[in-house]
């Protein structure tokens, strides 16, 4: 019942900010930024501390008004609205459950002051408690829960009400990791079993890559990248999101010609040795020869092996032919630590000040296949996961 009267209510909303900004004295907290969200997605607002995004989530909520721009929900522009009036539901990282109130009264709380009648209150608290998987949980108090039923508890009052867009800053940052991992798959259950436009406004990376429809990536104020969270990893277009979104093999270098129309080659210089050549399948825009040029490639992406002798003639020839399927470059272990599903190596090159990193997966129980401290190895990967970006010379 609860499903089918937020369905009715949520077919047409979107949300959509143009250029908005947001000045705190002479500290910008938010560079004019325009953002627009289909109906029934979740979207992650994700960056450092201080990037914006919960002046971006207060913007919206009304909690702040913009310098700048203007915030629709639905068409509507809600800039003349107070937060009460928006229709929305909001989710914070303490949960602020009223301590003196039984579950069943923290939820119908904004029912009551709607004005809703007894009988609907009493119907749809128990259908949004059923939906959060706490039925028959309205007589106990917020000290009695567990913290991520009091979180299930904030969610359901932020609900009940059929708002038109949730609201959720930081909501799992209190949980310990086991239980924030098994609440952002109930999120997601509940955020799409209802079909809720919602904004989620969060640091941490694996959060909003496994929650999100789409993931906006701020920095400084600014929105650097939005796109789907397969797009954002796999395809950064900057070297500061390549790098906040996890480990990155970074490689500066020169484009010396084209790759068969579908890529540039990029010269990495080595001290002391024959330079790197990297063949860069996507992402590599238009540079022509002699440009400059930042490359990347994800630790996971690549892969170790026993160096061969005859391999090892050709992994540094810059001559080699150039429709093979994988690059290679001679190497040796500095360290490997294991993370349970996989193995982290540090290899050093030859010529290179800077390690790499390459993430293999763990396979053998018994620790068979492992490359220890020292080894002789060849880093193997293919073209399609070498990624050319826009150096902005931000570090996270």
């Amino acid at each position: 019942m609860l499903q089918a009267d937020a369905a009715a209510a949520r077919t047409s909303v979107d949300l959509r900010l143009e250029d908005v900004s947001k000045n705190f004295g002479s500290v910008a907290a938010l560079l004019p930024s325009s953002l627009g969200v289909e109906a029934g997605l979740l979207i992650s607002l994700l960056g450092p501390s201080g990037c914006g995004k919960t002046t971006t989530l207060r913007i919206i909520a009304g909690f702040e008004v913009p310098d700048t721009g203007r915030v629709l929900i639905g068409g509507q522009d809600v800039g003349d609205l107070p937060p009460n009036r928006r229709r929305l539901g909001m989710v914070f990282q303490n949960y602020s459950l009223f301590p003196h109130m039984t579950v069943g009264e923290n939820v119908a709380f904004g029912l009551k002051i709607a004005g809703k009648e007894r009988d609907e209150t009493r119907r749809r608290v128990k259908a949004i408690l059923e939906l959060v998987r706490l039925p028959g949980f309205e007589d106990r108090f917020a000290h009695q829960l567990s913290g991520g039923q009091q979180q299930r508890v904030a969610l359901a009052r932020s609900l009940v009400t059929n708002p038109s867009v949730l609201l959720l800053d930081e909501p799992l940052g209190a949980l310990d990791k086991n239980l924030r991992e098994s609440m952002q798959f109930e999120l997601r259950r509940i955020q799409q079993s209802l079909g809720i436009t919602t904004i989620l406004v969060t640091h941490d990376q694996e959060e909003a890559l496994t929650m999100s429809d789409r993931v906006a990536v701020m920095n400084h104020g600014a929105i650097l990248q939005y796109g789907s969270p397969t797009e954002v990893y796999e395809h950064p277009r900057t070297r500061f999101v390549s790098e906040f979104l996890g480990t990155s093999n970074l490689f500066s270098g020169r484009v010396v010609g084209a790759e068969n129309g579908a890529g540039v080659r990029v010269e990495i210089p080595r001290d002391g040795t024959k330079p790197i050549l990297l063949r860069v399948g996507r992402n590599a825009g238009s540079p022509a020869a002699g440009d400059q040029a930042l490359v990347a490639i994800r630790p996971e992406k690549m892969r170790l092996a026993k160096r061969s002798t005859a391999a090892s003639a050709a992994a540094n020839d810059v001559d080699r032919a150039a429709d093979r399927d994988v690059d290679r470059i001679d190497a040796k272990v500095i360290d490997y630590v294991f993370r349970g599903t996989y193995h982290a190596y540090q290899v050093g090159v030859a010529g290179r000040s800077e390690p790499l990193f390459v993430y293999q997966q763990a396979i053998d129980a018994d620790g068979q296949g492992i490359f220890p401290a020292g080894s002789e190895v060849q880093v193997t990967w293919s073209p399609e996961n070498v990624v050319a970006l826009a150096d902005d010379g931000a570090k996270p």
